[in-house]
């Protein structure tokens, strides 16, 4: 009866999480002020997710998942916000939710055992190297002051990237790169969006992409973590 519930539960959580992100991404995402209800609502969307993952049990790794969820719970706050204040407590959360789930993603690659690197694997660690020195041309010269802080997040974002595709073979794998690769697509739209793109239209339409990108990210890296622990209880 007590497993029932919990299941009910989680799932209960995991459709009010997915409401919320279905409401934010068609009534607030191509906004410029998102306002009080859109800011709750978009950090309610992933919230609920940390929160439903931190009620597992599991080894230290495991808790840096929802550690790096609250974390990005709380960028979502900030940035729906508005003043350089909120955005920069917004990319310092964002990033230390990247460096949690890079620190989680090597920790259990070490306790599991690394399995080598496929030619699939080394071509994304090429891919990833490209993206992020590649916003030294197509960004760096559009963040102004805000060049440092840019850099060092983007540094955070190869970290995970990294640590995910490090990852040795199991069930939840897959879903953790996917996870982490929507994340990465997910910021560097949402870069172009705030330092490049001046037209109006075009910020909207990324808006509206980016949204599901980053949404579906973080639940993928939230199920593909609970997919590793339940294979360890096997």
């Amino acid at each position: 009866m007590g497993g029932s519930l919990g299941e009910l539960s989680a799932v209960a959580t995991v459709i009010v999480s997915l409401a919320a992100a279905v409401a934010y991404g068609l009534r607030y995402a191509a906004r410029e002020e998102k306002g009080p209800a859109g800011a709750l609502v978009k950090t309610l969307s992933t919230g609920l997710l940390a929160g439903l993952v931190a009620l597992q049990p599991g080894g230290a790794w495991f808790w840096l998942i929802p550690l790096g969820l609250g974390l990005g719970a709380l960028g979502d706050l900030c940035l729906a916000l508005r003043g350089e204040r909120f955005f920069l407590a917004g990319v310092g959360a964002f990033g230390l939710g990247h460096l949690a789930y890079a620190g989680g993603f090597l920790l259990q690659s070490a306790a599991l055992g690394f399995d080598g690197m496929a030619a699939v694997e080394w071509m994304a660690l090429a891919v990833l190297a490209a993206l992020v020195l590649s916003t030294e041309v197509w960004l760096s010269p559009h963040t102004g002051t805000l060049r440092w802080p840019v850099r060092v997040y983007g540094v955070l974002i190869a970290a995970m990237g990294v640590a995910a595709i490090l990852l040795p073979a199991q069930p939840g794998q897959g879903w953790l790169r996917l996870g982490a690769g929507l994340f990465i697509a997910s910021d560097l739209m949402l870069s172009f969006q705030m330092f490049v793109v001046r037209e109006a239209n075009l910020r909207r339409r990324l808006a509206l992409i980016l949204w599901p990108a980053y949404w579906g990210g973080q639940a993928l890296i939230a199920w593909g973590a609970v997919l590793f622990w339940l294979q360890g209880q096997v």
